[in-house]
């Protein structure tokens, strides 16, 4: 437990101080969106690529990790869609619990594993991402378009310009061709991916709105327990289902048992979704899981 708060802290130290920055308009208000951006279009993309550009991809755990991932995420959409039956979700309500149960805060996730497991893991998590962010973004699309209707070209098209997805392509790309990172270029991308994970936490706590968590709390509150607690057991039982080693059972059941991603407040208001109801999910599961993370870690540790 100790080991594992201190590995844990320092990251949710970043979130609050990035909230705290732009709650006192430190530097300007006009810092952040460009932080994110730059982030998400540049730094980001470089630790993906070159994560995977070195990752080891003969590991004969790899098949059962890839089957593990698409298996919870599977059978999370199938209880979703069942849900949304039986309550008579509209798009704009269900877009946002798909998108609070499905997605995860990849920055958060990504300094967990390398604090836990260092560069072994991170290569691990990014094979996981490779998986993980197109499928996810298929299903938040669908759901939150499901009564109107999406064509191919408009669930593919978001994924094909995916920053993230083109990094981890043309990463394992790079990886299977075997030309690796000459000249110089791992440590330029290792530099730009220093600086990828600080900076994209601050940024997740700049993003926090307390304002938005009133109004809907039964809603946030079993959103946030599905999310937080009962999708990382499921993770863990698919994981042991497959006798995943203890590395990648880990990694899998961090990554379910993740806040949802501050993005998914951009995609349902760009996509006619509940926004409010968006942004009170993603506050309200960044700020408890600085105490659910530690505690499925730890279960899962025992």
């Amino acid at each position: 437990m100790t080991s594992l708060l201190l590995a844990l802290w320092p990251l949710f130290a970043l979130i609050i101080a990035g909230y705290i920055l732009r709650l006192r308009e430190f530097p300007n208000e006009a810092f952040w969106p460009g932080a994110e951006r730059i982030n998400y279009f540049v730094l980001f993309p470089a630790l993906l690529f070159s994560s995977l550009a070195t990752a080891p991809l003969d590991n004969p755990a790899l098949p059962r990790l890839a089957a593990a991932v698409l298996l919870a995420l599977g059978l999370a959409w199938v209880v979703l869609l069942i849900m949304k039956r039986l309550r008579g979700w509209s798009a704009a309500r269900f877009g946002a619990f798909a998108q609070g149960t499905l997605r995860f805060n990849t920055y958060l996730g990504l300094a967990a594993v390398g604090s836990l497991f260092g560069q072994d893991g991170l290569a691990m998590a990014a094979l996981m991402l490779a998986l993980m962010v197109p499928t996810v973004n298929v299903m938040s699309v669908w759901a939150l378009t499901a009564e109107r209707g999406v064509s191919a070209r408009g669930l593919l098209l978001p994924i094909a310009k995916n920053p993230l997805i083109v990094a981890c392509v043309t990463g394992a790309l790079i990886n299977l061709s075997g030309l690796g990172l000459p000249g110089g270029t791992d440590r330029l991308l290792g530099l730009l991916a220093a600086a990828s994970l600080p900076l994209g936490l601050l940024c997740v706590g700049a993003a926090l709105k307390p304002k938005e968590l009133g109004g809907e709390i039964p809603a946030l509150g079993w959103n946030s327990a599905l999310r937080l607690l009962a999708v990382p057991l499921l993770a863990f039982a698919v994981a042991h289902l497959l006798q995943l080693p203890a590395m990648e059972t880990t990694i899998i059941v961090l990554f379910f048992a993740l806040p949802t991603a501050p993005t998914a407040y951009v995609l349902t208001r760009q996509l006619g979704g509940d926004s409010h109801l968006m942004a009170g999910i993603i506050t309200l599961q960044t700020l408890l899981a600085a105490a659910s993370l530690p505690l499925v870690l730890t279960l899962l540790e025992r």
